[in-house]
């Protein structure tokens, strides 16, 4: 994978590979889209789960967002890569499960805060608490540019390209939510 290049962007000889399994897939070739989202299942769980915060509905929401994939694999134009058109299936999956539930979507940690980088569990914690109830308070579309972005490392067009906006707007979005953010990145209080 290049340097500039995502997780959800394969390699060049990767790339060909999907297309052959996209083209398989979308003849209705189940193996094929299998060995697809397969490669790109931990990210998307990730997301889901960040935005669901509960594991059963995350598990449902990956497996509709999958059936809806498959159904719709042979209306995929390749405009943008296979990975973040799934990405956008995925995400927007899970907003429809938000929606039908009547919450908005939150952003949770996935991973346990990293004691490492302070040496004190409890401070890991609490900073870790403090950030989660930062990215709660922004507006939705402030929270979905940082979820992309900054936790799972989208590159600015294909935030875009996900979110349905120009890369500029992105950035801009990313801008404002992390100057809201820096208070409980830095510690202080409002």
């Amino acid at each position: 994978m290049s340097e500039t290049a995502s997780s959800f962007e394969p390699a060049s000889a990767s790339r060909r590979a999907e297309a052959r399994l996209v083209a398989r897939a979308s003849r209705g070739d189940a193996d094929a889209f299998a060995a697809l989202v397969k490669g790109y299942d931990r990210p998307l769980r990730a997301l889901a789960y960040r935005l669901l915060e509960d594991e059963g509905a995350m598990d449902d929401a990956l497996q509709d967002a999958y059936v809806k994939a498959y159904v719709n694999l042979p209306n995929f134009a390749g405009a943008s890569s296979f990975g973040t058109w799934l990405y956008r299936v995925v995400y927007n999956t899970c907003l429809d499960e938000l929606r039908r539930r009547g919450r908005r979507p939150t952003l949770m940690t996935a991973e346990p805060p990293d004691e490492a980088a302070t040496g004190d569990p409890l401070a890991a914690a609490e900073h870790a608490a403090d950030l989660s109830r930062a990215l709660a308070g922004l507006d939705p579309e402030l929270r979905a540019a940082v979820l992309l972005v900054d936790a799972e490392g989208l590159r600015y067009e294909e935030a875009a390209e996900v979110l349905g906006i120009p890369a500029g707007t992105v950035a801009s979005r990313l801008n404002r939510a992390r100057a809201l953010l820096r208070p409980a990145l830095l510690g202080e209080t409002r």
